[in-house]
């Protein structure tokens, strides 16, 4: 699993995963790598993990809700939240935070027991607003200095996953989760 960051002692940090009923994750750089690819017409290419999709599928499983929270907009996106069940899909958005704030205040649930994961500056402002701020190894210094859970996966490659495990292990809901991949 992940390190803390920012000085926040281990407890805290379970406890603070332990709250968590929303989870948002912004997509460049936490969902995919970070880098943009563009197609011969301009369109944008990403790349997403089957490992940290099938960990978003399991979270929803146990109960927690997903959500998409980035400042670009691609049809890329749409699919694979689409193909992944996510409910909340917000693009294109110049204010994060205040759609963070809309979409939690939307489904009732407290700053308190949200999560995000972020990578840039840009997502600062949620990432000190939510009860459990993650971020991926190659987040911005800043970024990382502000948030409870550094992964230890990249972005991209098995951070979200890790993210989701980390949430189930504190809500008591992993082993469940895994139980009937192993009967």
């Amino acid at each position: 699993m992940g390190n803390n960051a920012g000085g926040a002692p281990e407890r805290d940090t379970l406890a603070r995963a332990k709250q968590v009923r929303l989870m948002l994750f912004d997509v460049d750089g936490v969902l995919t790598d970070g880098r943009l690819w563009y197609g011969p017409s301009g369109e944008a290419l990403k790349a997403f993990s089957a490992l940290d999709g099938h960990g978003i599928k399991l979270a929803m499983q146990s109960g927690i809700t997903v959500a998409l929270l980035s400042g670009r907009s691609s049809p890329a996106v749409t699919v694979r939240a689409a193909e992944l069940g996510i409910p909340h899909v917000l693009q294109g958005v110049e204010d994060k935070l205040a759609s963070f704030n809309q979409l939690r205040a939307s489904l009732g649930i407290a700053a308190e027991e949200t999560g995000f994961a972020g990578d840039e500056l840009v997502d600062l402002p949620v990432l000190r607003r939510c009860g459990f701020a993650c971020a991926p190894p190659q987040a911005h210094e800043l970024v990382r200095g502000h948030v409870h859970y550094v992964t230890r996966a990249p972005a991209g490659g098995g951070a979200a996953r890790e993210i989701c495990d980390f949430l189930m292990s504190a809500q008591g809901t992993l082993d469940a989760a895994h139980a009937k991949y192993l009967a």
